[in-house]
């Protein structure tokens, strides 16, 4: 380096981000034994292990880091304009020999909805999100070297989950190499305060009289 000039700082990696609504663990645990089976017989198909289970919103590709804090608040608009999702997973279904997938049930119009905020916010963000159908599914597997998924979508076809409620989004990172790691850099909650209903007064008593007592007259 020459005399004189300052040394520039090195610049930061860009991170590697999607959205995502997570599952609980009962919902996990409950899959992990349908899918354990279907696993046994179809070993050449990559399985997505169970802790990296999620429900992808969109997905944003590498981010410059200088985008995280117009991200986080466009995320947080996004996600405030909708209530917390009632949903469960069933069925099963694939993208061509690519891609095994377990379906979503419930208020799927919701997230797709949902899915298209995170995206429009994303974008608003100077982030390029790619724009195309939104169809929420949980990736189970993926196919490699010709294999047939057919067998084991006709496996868990049958599958049917239990209920809970998506109370939050996540912004996540991918963290690449040969174990995948997801590193959650913020949660932003869905729904603003909850409505309270306006407060009654409780009936009278049998034998009590309705209200207060008429004022005496003058």
């Amino acid at each position: 380096m020459s005399a004189g000039r300052p040394e520039r700082a090195p610049r930061e990696q860009p991170l590697r981000l999607f959205v995502a609504l997570d599952l609980p663990d009962r919902v996990v645990s409950d899959l992990s034994a349908a899918v354990d089976a279907v696993r046994v017989e179809h070993p050449r198909l990559r399985w997505v292990p169970a802790p990296r289970w999620h429900l992808t919103l969109a997905f944003l590709g590498a981010v410059d880091v200088r985008k995280l804090d117009e991200l986080g608040t466009r995320l947080g608009r996004a996600a405030r304009r909708y209530p917390p999702l009632p949903l469960e997973l069933g069925g099963a279904g694939r993208f061509g020999d690519r891609v095994l997938w377990v379906g979503v049930r419930g208020a799927v119009s919701d997230v797709g909805r949902l899915a298209a905020s995170v995206a429009a916010g994303s974008r608003r963000a100077g982030i390029a999100v790619e724009d195309r159908p939104y169809r929420p599914h949980l990736t189970l597997a993926r196919g490699r070297d010709g294999v047939d998924l057919r067998p084991a979508v006709a496996a868990l076809a049958a599958y049917a989950g239990p209920a809970w409620t998506a109370a939050e989004v996540h912004l996540v990172r991918s963290h690449l190499g040969r174990d995948v790691r997801y590193e959650r850099l913020a949660s932003f909650v869905l729904g603003g305060p909850p409505v309270m209903p306006p407060v009654q007064d409780p009936p009278p008593e049998e034998g009590a009289p309705a209200g207060p007592p008429a004022a005496p007259s003058a």
